[in-house]
């Protein structure tokens, strides 16, 4: 029961970690974390749009960072290496936070999406999604969702594994808005096809 214990306790701390860097790193444009153990050193892998956001002055922030995640999760010698998302409209999270933002500025939801939907497929995904539900009406409007797809996207069984997916809540004056953003990457080899 001893080793069992211990590969549940690491994927709760790795699950923590990402959550951590997600709110810290949410303005730099985080995108996803790695994380490998190895017995000397743990390597953190932090992918972001804008990585001297991270970085900060003469390397400062990210020793904050690293120190903060050392103290916390009691992870002994962390090592956070940055690396810039080289394709911004392929990343569900940056995507699902565009579409939040300018639902969140109440702009037009289907016009939103239907623009994003456009730059997804244009930067050679194979397929993609998109699903805004909730109170996309002004005050006093019912819940109600849109959703924009083009390409291929399975649904379910073992394909499914294979999509990229992220979920977002926008919060307009009228009420929450979730944002389902998923997307088949380019060069996705299915096991059907």
């Amino acid at each position: 029961m001893g080793i069992e214990k211990k590969f549940v306790e690491e994927a709760i701390i790795r699950y923590q970690v990402s959550k951590y860097l997600e709110t810290e790193l949410d303005r730099a444009g985080f995108t996803h974390v790695d994380i490998q153990r190895t017995p000397m050193v743990t390597r953190i892998g932090v992918e972001v749009t804008n990585p001297g956001r991270v970085i900060g002055k003469k390397g400062r922030t990210i020793r904050e960072l690293t120190d903060s995640i050392a103290k916390k999760f009691g992870i002994e010698n962390p090592q956070i290496s940055v690396s810039e998302s080289k394709v911004p409209a392929l990343e569900p999270r940056l995507v699902a936070k565009k579409v939040c933002r300018f639902i969140e500025m109440g702009k037009k939801p289907r016009a939103i999406l239907h623009s994003s939907l456009r730059d997804i497929m244009s930067a050679g995904a194979l397929g993609g999604e998109i699903v805004a539900s909730g109170k996309l009406a002004a005050k006093g409007g019912r819940s109600k969702s849109f959703r924009v797809f083009a390409g291929y996207m399975p649904k379910a069984g073992e394909p499914a594994r294979l999509v990229h997916e992220e979920h977002v809540t926008a919060y307009p004056k009228a009420g929450a808005v979730g944002v389902l953003v998923r997307i088949v990457m380019p060069g996705t080899k299915f096991p059907d096809k």
